[in-house]
């Protein structure tokens, strides 16, 4: 340890009180009630580090130092009742001088597309998770506590908000596995592995790998008003995914025609039935129905007449 924290002298407080012991002096206007609110909180904080070394600016610790002075702060947060102004204060000197690790374990994410502050903030709460959790009696280091503590948040932020779409944590963690399995079989096998060689190295069902698969899908999107490359001669993604469905010009049509359909003879029916579903010639539907070329012919264009009067009727 450094010179500067084997010193016995105790830290003399200078930082601004919190604010809310000051806000209701302040709204009076009363500086001299003001400063003895100072000092009232001043002499606290001497109390509440009273034997600790002294603690310099928290961006001049380093890392020796830094878990030299948490392990002096968590002996003395086990001796505070939780809940207290001194419990607080010394719970967030200990924030305050890990900053450190959260930083560090952000450093490994910077190629995402979150903001990095976003992420020390997540990284902080595990931070503080790990403080709350650590406790000294287990003789481990607190960075080497608090590191997977630490990340395993980050990474849960990650897995929560990155996909497009809302997927269930079963499949997100099987789409994590899917992928592990793949690269390890990709290099084994010196080809992209089958849905059956998969589902045999994680011991899971061919549906399962194909459900996870296809979970695998929502992980990114694209806009739809998304511009394409410079060198892409086309145009957005939606004028190229896009087409006219011809078969809806004429629904309105077909769904008119149901009842009126069901209104003619068995006959008429039948022989619509058999020129436009069956695709059969005028000589082939008098062959099966035992009438002439030229009847089945008279009674066709009598059954569409009526069927176009009665259209034309409802328009």
């Amino acid at each position: 340890m450094s010179p500067r924290l084997d010193a016995s002298h105790t830290r003399t407080a200078t930082s601004t009180p919190p604010p809310e012991h000051l806000d209701p002096i302040e709204r009076n206007g009363d500086h001299t009630d003001t400063l003895a609110v100072r000092d009232d909180v001043l002499a606290l904080q001497d109390d509440v580090l009273a034997g600790l070394p002294e603690i310099p600016p928290y961006d001049e610790v380093g890392p020796v130092d830094a878990r030299a002075l948490s392990k002096t702060l968590f002996e003395r947060l086990e001796s505070l009742e939780e809940g207290t102004h001194e419990y607080s204060y010394v719970r967030n000197t200990l924030v305050e001088l890990n900053l450190a690790l959260v930083k560090f374990a952000a450093s490994r994410f910077r190629s995402r597309s979150e903001p990095m502050e976003d992420i020390i903030q997540v990284g902080t709460i595990g931070l503080i998770k790990a403080i709350d959790r650590f406790e000294l009696s287990r003789g481990v280091e607190f960075p080497t506590f608090a590191m997977p503590t630490i990340v395993g948040e980050i990474k849960r932020f990650f897995r929560d908000t990155s996909w497009s779409v809302r997927v269930p944590r079963r499949l997100q963690e099987l789409r994590l596995d899917l992928a592990k399995a793949g690269d390890e079989l990709a290099q084994q096998l010196d080809r992209a592995p089958t849905v059956g060689e998969l589902a045999e190295r994680l011991g899971i069902s061919h549906d399962e790998v194909v459900e996870g698969m296809a979970a695998s899908n929502a992980y990114t999107a694209s806009s739809l008003d998304a511009q394409p490359e410079e060198d892409d001669s086309e145009g957005a993604l939606a004028d190229r995914i896009g087409y006219e469905d011809h078969g809806l010009e004429g629904i309105e049509y077909v769904e008119s025609l149901k009842p009126l359909i069901a209104e003619l003879p068995h006959r008429d029916r039948k022989i619509l039935s058999l020129r436009f579903v069956a695709n059969m010639t005028q000589s082939e539907i008098g062959d099966e129905l035992g009438i002439s070329q030229m009847h089945v012919s008279r009674l066709l264009s009598r059954t569409l007449g009526r069927l176009r009067k009665a259209l034309t009727v409802e328009e």
